[in-house]
This record gives C-alpha cells, structure tokens and sequence, in this order.
C-alpha cells in the first residue's frame, strides 16, 4: 500500500498524507539539514519491507535471513519513534508495534537456535576422538588380531 494504490486506492491516499509529516521529522534529514522528498521516502520503505519480507520467507541463508530482520526492526524503531513524535493514536502505530515485538521474538529465537547448534557442535567435537590421541576406540579383541 505504501508503493501502489493497488490493493487499496483510500489506504494508499492516507498513507501518502502521512508521510508528508513523517519525511518533516527524520531525524538524520534534519541534523544533515537535508529535505527528503515523502513520495521517495515512503517508496523506499515499502520496497525495503517488501524485500526484507521476501528474504524472510524464501531464502533460506540464515544470515541473509537475520540481516533481514535487523533491516525490518531497525525500520519499525524508525516506525514507532516518527509515530510518537508526531502525536498519532495508538491505532496508527499498533502494526509498528506488533511487528516490533514479533521480529524481536525471531531474532531471540534464532540467537536460542545458533546456541544450541554451538551448544551440539561442541559436544560432537568433545566425543571425537583427536587424531593424535593414544587411545582407541577399537575393542581389545580386534586390537590383538592386528
């Protein structure tokens, strides 16, 4: 909705409108004293969620995956802090906000995930036999034959 008035010609229209206030207050616009267009803005956002989202749900690189949802909660930081300087109603900045907490909730998923795969490798590296070692798996038995 925020790139194409496609799926929804009104949402489309309001979202246009908000984000006249919104590219006013972007904090890194006015420290570099730097006028962004909202029609640019609100593009870029949209493309940003779009292809953040398709990286989320089809590739299946696990970094590709958490730089992804870093892009995507960076974003919805942005969201709710633009919603919050501008005095919106909580309804205005809920989908910032569950999004917020349900790509948090990945990424500490993913982070129990990466600890257990450690957690295993270094198991499976605790139960194999160094290649120097003097000990041997072999039973006594075979052992003696050779």
């Amino acid at each position: 909705m925020k790139i194409t008035p496609y799926i929804s010609r009104e949402l489309h229209k309001d979202l246009r409108q908000e984000y006249v206030k919104y590219a006013k207050i972007i904090p890194l616009a006015r420290w570099l004293d730097v006028k962004i267009p909202s029609k640019w803005y609100r593009r870029i956002v949209g493309g940003l969620e779009i292809v953040c989202g398709i990286a989320l749900t089809f590739i299946p690189h696990r970094r590709t995956k958490q730089l992804a949802n870093w892009i995507l909660l960076s974003l919805m930081i942005a969201a709710i802090s633009l919603h919050w300087a501008v005095d919106d109603k909580l309804e205005r900045s809920a989908p910032a906000l569950v999004f917020f907490f349900m790509l948090t909730c990945r990424l500490v998923v993913e982070w129990q995930i990466q600890r257990q795969d450690k957690a295993e490798a270094a198991k499976a590296s605790a139960k194999a036999p160094s290649v120097g070692s003097t000990h041997s798996n072999i039973p006594a038995k075979l052992a003696k034959n050779d």
